[in-house]
C-alpha cells in the first residue's frame, strides 16, 4: 500500500487515488440511506456526532447528502479478491468512493455497508474517533465541535473479507469481566471488521449464565472463595473471594449490541469436563457424590460430570435456556481437556462401556456429546467444540476449533467437518508478547505481533477439495492471569490488529508469507487511532512503565530473570 494512500487496517483488497478535490464534511451534514440501512446509518451518525459535536441528519435516498449509503447486488462491486481470497468468505464486500463532492458507501448486504463505514472512519481525523469533541470550550468546560469542515481526500476503496468466521474470544470464568467491557470489546472487534464474539461462560472456576431450571448454578457456582496468586507453579493463593454472573437481560443486551455491529455472539457452555463449578452447585452431577468447591486454581481438574441420562437432561435444560438468550447459529459445548480417570473408576461408566462395546474410556466422551447434539440441533444451532471432540467421534455437522496446533483442523477438514483455526502457538493472546521480564505475568511466552501477523488460517496438509471447510480463525484470551479490562486490552492490542488482517485481507503471497515490514508502519499509524478510542494497547517497543511488571533501570535491564516459556 503506497504511503501516499490511506493507511487502513486491515488492509483492503484495493485502494487507489480518486479524482477531483477533497470532499468537505462539516456540521449539519446529511447521510442518505434507504430504510434497509437505517441501523447502519444511525450507528454511524451516533459515533460521528459523539467525536465531532456535529448535528447529523439521516435523509431518504435522492435527497442532498454528503454521505450516501447504498445496497449493491452481490457481484456488482468490481473488487474481486480472487478465488483464493474467497475461501470460506461470508457477506461483507463493499466500495467506498470519495469524490464529486460526496462520500459513497455501497455494500453487498448491510454488513458490507457497515464495514465500508468502518473504513470511512479510518479516512477521517483520529479526533473523530473520540467519545466527545476535543475543541476547547468557552467556559464551563464545554467542548466546541471539531473545526469544520473536515477534508477527506479523494480515494476509492474496494474490499471484501477472505473468511466468514473472523472471531475474538473472551474467558469470563477465570476472572469475571463487567458487561461494559463486553460491549467495548464488541466495538473494538467491529472496528477491525471481526464478526464473531466467542463468550466462554462456564468453567471449573465459575459459572456465569443463570439457568432458571437450576438456580444453584449461579447461587453457588458463580463464586469461589479464593484465586491463585502469581504463576500456577508458585502454588500461592490470595484468599480473596471472586465471582459474578450476568443476568439474561445483560446478555440479551450484549447480543443486540453486537448484532447492530454485525457481530454474532457464540456462547460456550463446557461439558463434560471443566464442570467443577456445576458439580459444586449440584453434587449429583459428579461421579462420586462428593461436595466440591468451585475451582480456585488453574489447570485441569480430574472431576467431570457423570454419564447418567439425568445429567444429559440437566445440560439439555441449560442448552434450552442458552438458546433462548443467544439466537445465533452456533452453540459451543467445549469438550476439551476432559480427563477419563473418574469414568474408569466408576462402576456405572464401566457398565456403559461394556453395553456399548467401547474399548476406551475416551469413547465415553463421544457417547455424551452424541446425546447432547440433539438438544443443540432442535434449536436449529450447529454444535461447536474444541478439537478433542474428534477423539471420541464428533457428531455429523459439528464445527471443530483446532487449538492444539493445526493438526486437528487438518484432520477435521479431511473428515468433512467445518473448521475454525485457533492454534495456541499463534492465537492464544494470554501468552506474553516477549520473554522480557518487564512483560506482565503470563501463562507462557512468547507470541509477538509479527508471529500473529504471519499466521495463515489455511495450513499445509488440507487437500484442495477440503479447503472450503476452513471457515476462518479466531484469537483467544484466557484469563487465569488477566484480572482487569485494562490488562485484557493490553494483551489483545495490537495483536488483534495483526490477526484481523490475517482473516480479512487477501492471502499471503507465495514468496514466503505476509510482509511484516509493510504492515508495521501501518500498524504504528493505527495505534494513534486506538489511542483516540481509549485502548490500553501495548506500544510496539514494549510495555510502558505503568503496564510493566518490573521496573527497568536506566541501563535498560529489568530486575527479574526472563519469563519461563513453559506453563
Amino acid at each position: 500500500m503506497s504511503s501516499s494512500l490511506p493507511q487502513i487496517v486491515p488492509a483492503p483488497v484495493s485502494v487507489r487515488a480518486g479524482a477531483g478535490p477533497a470532499v468537505l464534511l462539516a456540521d449539519r451534514l446529511a447521510i442518505a440511506a434507504p430504510a434497509e440501512l437505517w441501523v447502519e446509518a444511525r450507528w454511524f451518525r451516533n459515533v460521528l456526532e459523539a467525536g465531532t459535536g456535529w448535528r447529523i441528519d439521516i435523509v431518504r435516498p435522492g435527497e442532498p447528502a454528503a454521505v450516501v449509503l447504498e445496497l449493491a447486488a452481490r457481484g456488482q462491486l468490481t473488487a474481486s479478491p480472487g478465488p483464493a481470497h474467497t475461501v470460506g468468505a461470508g457477506p461483507g464486500g463493499y466500495r467506498v468512493v470519495v469524490g464529486d463532492g460526496r462520500v459513497s458507501v455501497s455494500g453487498e448486504e448491510q454488513a458490507g455497508v457497515f464495514y465500508g463505514l468502518q473504513t470511512l472512519r479510518q479516512l477521517l481525523p483520529d479526533a473523530t474517533l473520540r467519545r466527545a469533541p476535543v475543541g476547547r470550550g468557552a467556559g464551563q468546560g464545554v467542548a466546541r465541535p471539531v473545526a469544520s469542515p473536515v477534508p477527506v481526500d479523494p480515494v476509492v476503496v474496494e474490499d471484501g473479507p477472505r473468511f466468514g468466521w473472523r472471531g475474538v474470544h473472551l474467558d469470563v470464568c477465570r476472572h469475571f469481566f463487567p458487561k461494559s467491557f463486553l460491549l467495548e470489546l464488541v466495538d473494538l472487534a467491529a472496528f477491525h471488521k471481526l464478526n464473531s464474539f466467542h463468550l466462554h461462560l462456564t468453567d471449573d472456576q465459575g459459572w456465569r449464565f443463570p439457568v432458571e431450571a437450576h438456580p444453584r448454578l449461579v447461587e453457588v457456582g458463580a463464586w469461589r472463595r479464593r484465586s491463585q496468586a502469581g504463576h500456577k507453579r508458585e502454588n500461592r493463593f490470595d484468599d480473596q473471594p471472586h465471582g459474578g454472573y450476568y443476568t439474561k437481560d445483560d446478555l440479551r443486551e450484549v447480543v443486540a449490541y453486537a448484532a447492530e455491529r454485525h457481530v454474532n455472539v457464540v456462547p460456550e457452555v463446557e461439558m463434560p469436563g471443566h464442570t467443577v463449578a456445576a458439580i459444586a452447585a449440584y453434587p449429583e452431577l459428579g461421579n462420586t457424590g462428593a461436595q466440591l468447591e468451585v475451582g480456585d486454581g488453574w489447570g485441569i481438574y480430574s472431576e467431570v460430570v457423570n454419564l447418567d441420562q439425568g445429567t444429559v437432561g440437566f445440560f439439555g435444560d441449560v442448552i434450552d435456556e442458552v438458546c433462548d438468550v443467544f439466537p445465533g447459529p452456533y452453540l459451543h459445548i467445549g469438550g476439551d481437556e476432559c480427563p477419563t480417570s473418574e469414568w474408569e473408576n466408576s462402576p456405572r461408566a464401566r457398565a456403559l462401556m461394556e453395553s456399548e462395546g467401547f474399548t476406551s474410556a475416551r469413547q465415553l466422551q463421544g457417547w455424551f456429546t452424541a446425546r447432547i447434539a440433539p438438544y443443540v440441533a432442535r434449536h436449529g444451532r450447529r454444535l461447536v467444540g474444541w478439537d478433542e471432540i474428534l477423539e471420541g467421534g464428533a457428531p455429523p455437522g459439528a464445527v471443530v476449533m483446532s487449538w492444539r496446533g493445526v493438526k486437528g483442523g487438518v484432520e477435521a477438514a479431511s473428515l468433512g467437518h467445518d473448521v475454525v483455526m485457533v492454534p495456541e502457538e499463534w492465537l492464544y493472546f494470554d501468552w506474553a508478547y516477549s520473554d522480557d521480564p518487564a512483560e506482565p505475568l503470563a501463562i507462557r511466552g512468547a507470541t509477538p505481533v509479527e508471529r500473529v501477523y504471519r499466521f495463515d488460517p489455511v495450513p499445509p496438509g488440507i487437500p484442495d477439495d477440503r479447503v472450503h471447510h476452513v471457515l476462518g480463525a479466531q484469537c483467544q484470551l484466557w484469563t487465569e492471569y488477566v484480572k482487569t479490562p485494562a490488562h485484557a486490552e493490553y494483551l489483545y492490542f495490537p495483536r488483534l490488529c495483526a490477526f484481523a488482517e490475517t482473516v480479512w485481507s487477501p492471502p499471503p503471497p507465495a514468496d514466503g508469507g505476509r510482509h511484516f515490514a509493510e504492515f508495521e508502519p501501518r500498524l504504528a499509524r493505527h495505534l494513534r487511532r486506538l489511542g483516540a478510542l481509549g485502548v490500553n494497547y501495548r506500544p510496539l517497543e514494549g510495555p510502558t512503565p505503568g503496564q510493566a511488571r518490573t521496573w527497568r533501570s536506566t541501563s535498560g535491564a529489568a530486575n527479574e530473570p526472563s519469563l519461563e516459556s513453559g506453563a
